[in-house]
C-alpha cells in the first residue's frame, strides 16, 4: 500500500499527502541524474513521476507493489524522452542550418531584418514558433508539419496565420518593414 494512501474499493487510492516519501525522491533524482538529465530539468523529472502515480491512482488502477521501484523505472523512461527530445532538437537545428546559404548578403537592411524577425519568433509562444520554424526555415509543408506534431492541418495553419501576423505587427512596431 502507498504511503499516505486511503483505500477505495476496487484498488483505487486517494492521495493524502505526496505519494513520493523522501528516499524515494532522492532515488527518482539519482536515476534521472545518471540518465544524463541535467540538473536543473531534476525538479520537473521528479515532479513527472509523481503526476505519473496520481494518474495511475485516480485511474483506478491498484498502486504498483514497490512504489521505489516503479519509480525508478519512470524515471529512467523519462531520462530516455529527454534524450530523445533533445536529439530531436538537434537534429532540427542541423536541418536549418544546412538549409541557410553558405554566403548571406551583409547589407545593414539585411542584419536589422534579420535581428527583428529573431526578436519577433523568440515573443512568439513555443507553438507558433515551432509551425513558423518548420514552414519556412524547414519548408515542410503543412500536412507534413500536421503529421509530425499529432495535430489537424487546420491547427497548423491557424497557428501559421497567428505568429506570421503577429510577426508583421512586430516588424512594423520596429519599423524594419
Amino acid at each position: 500500500m502507498l504511503r499516505g494512501r486511503t483505500r477505495r474499493g476496487r484498488g483505487a487510492y486517494v492521495a493524502d499527502d505526496d505519494p513520493l516519501d523522501a528516499a524515494q525522491e532522492r532515488r527518482v533524482r539519482a536515476v534521472l541524474a545518471l540518465g544524463g538529465v541535467p540538473q536543473a530539468d531534476l525538479p520537473d523529472g521528479v515532479q513527472q513521476v509523481r503526476l505519473r502515480l496520481l494518474e495511475r491512482a485516480a485511474s483506478g488502477r491498484e498502486a504498483p507493489r514497490d512504489v521505489s521501484a516503479w519509480a525508478a523505472v519512470v524515471a529512467s523512461n523519462l531520462a530516455m524522452d529527454w534524450h530523445r527530445a533533445k536529439r530531436r532538437q538537434e537534429r532540427l537545428g542541423e536541418r536549418l542550418a544546412s538549409l541557410r546559404p553558405a554566403e548571406s548578403p551583409s547589407g545593414e537592411e539585411t542584419s536589422l531584418l534579420s535581428l527583428a524577425v529573431a526578436r519577433g519568433l523568440d515573443e512568439l509562444p513555443d507553438a507558433q514558433r515551432q509551425v513558423v520554424v518548420l514552414r519556412f526555415y524547414a519548408d515542410l509543408p503543412v500536412r507534413s508539419i500536421a503529421e509530425q506534431l499529432g495535430v489537424p492541418e487546420g491547427t497548423v495553419k491557424s497557428r501559421l496565420h497567428t505568429a506570421v501576423r503577429a510577426l508583421r505587427v512586430r516588424l512594423h512596431e520596429d519599423e524594419v518593414v
